[in-house]
């Protein structure tokens, strides 16, 4: 049996097949203009899917990258205010060797001696009350406002630290243990200068603490090396980093964004189709006089 085909058939043929054209062109302009795939949802939903997923890689590791910045500038801190405070125990040393010969001292060479300490000692007290971004890094979590007090103890809170995420999986220290790296209280080293100040003051051979300083600048350049392993453990998490950024920004350009030349191709060749598609309904559907009746 043969089907009637009647001109409404055809007109309502030819619209829907311009539409889906126009329909098509607007979607190629709109990739063109905004040079982008996914434009929303509905255009790609599983695109989509995959598309917030890598930016929220991106996100994580955007603030795992600030975590690292971070963690340097504390680290690095760290490591001046560490080799400021072996350079200070060296010249204490050197003084004590100097106040050892106590025989050929006299009394106002032994105080000369004793003051400089006295200062090497306050040096080394501010040393560790270093600050960065207005936090001891000597003192842990802890929100006392120095390290050490008057009386030479640690303000830290047993075992607390300051640790940064670098990865999903991975957390590292930047902060140091101010009692590993200079004692506390009558065992620190800012009690051994003080102590060898008021030897020398007393006229007392101060050769007997040459272990004890060794000691304490073996602590504290024993920390200042943990400072350089971590610092070491950041330079290579922030390499890392950044080879992965790289990656998630290509994978992120390959779901969202166009070819351009393939779409403007795409683009001009659909503009003909279209005007095509215009010039042959024109022809193929004469206007009749039931047209303009009803």
């Amino acid at each position: 049996m043969v089907q009637r085909i009647t001109s409404q058939m055809l007109l309502h043929s030819s619209q829907s097949n311009m539409q889906s054209s126009l329909a098509n062109l607007a979607k190629l302009q709109n990739q063109a203009g905004t040079q982008k795939v996914i434009n929303k949802p509905s255009d790609d939903p599983a695109g989509a899917g995959e598309s917030m997923r890598i930016r929220a890689d991106q996100r994580a590791l955007k603030q795992y990258s600030t975590n690292i910045g971070d963690g340097l500038a504390w680290l690095g801190t760290a490591d001046d205010a560490l080799s400021s405070a072996t350079a200070t125990m060296r010249t204490v040393r050197d003084l004590t060797v100097q106040g050892g010969n106590a025989g050929a001292l006299s009394a106002t060479s032994r105080e000369a001696i004793a003051t400089q300490l006295d200062s090497l000692k306050d040096q080394l007290l501010a040393t560790a009350n270093t600050k960065y971004a207005g936090r001891s890094i000597f003192a842990g979590n802890s929100d006392a406002g120095e390290a050490f007090n008057a009386a030479y103890a640690s303000t830290a809170v047993p075992g607390s630290a300051v640790e940064r995420r670098v990865s999903p999986t991975s957390t590292v220290r930047v902060d140091v243990d101010g009692t590993a790296a200079f004692g506390s209280g009558a065992t620190s080293a800012f009690a051994l200068i003080e102590n060898i100040a008021a030897d020398l003051r007393a006229g007392v051979d101060v050769s007997a603490r040459l272990t004890e300083v060794d000691t304490a600048m073996s602590a504290i350049l024993g920390e200042q090396s943990r400072v350089g392993s971590r610092y070491t453990q950041l330079e290579t998490s922030k390499e890392l980093n950044m080879s992965q950024a790289g990656s998630l920004e290509n994978q992120r350009a390959s779901v969202e964004d166009v070819d351009l030349s393939k779409v403007i191709l795409e683009l001009k060749s659909q503009e003909v189709a279209y005007q095509t598609a215009l010039a042959v309904t024109a022809r193929a559907l004469q206007p009749t006089l039931m047209s303009f009746l009803s």
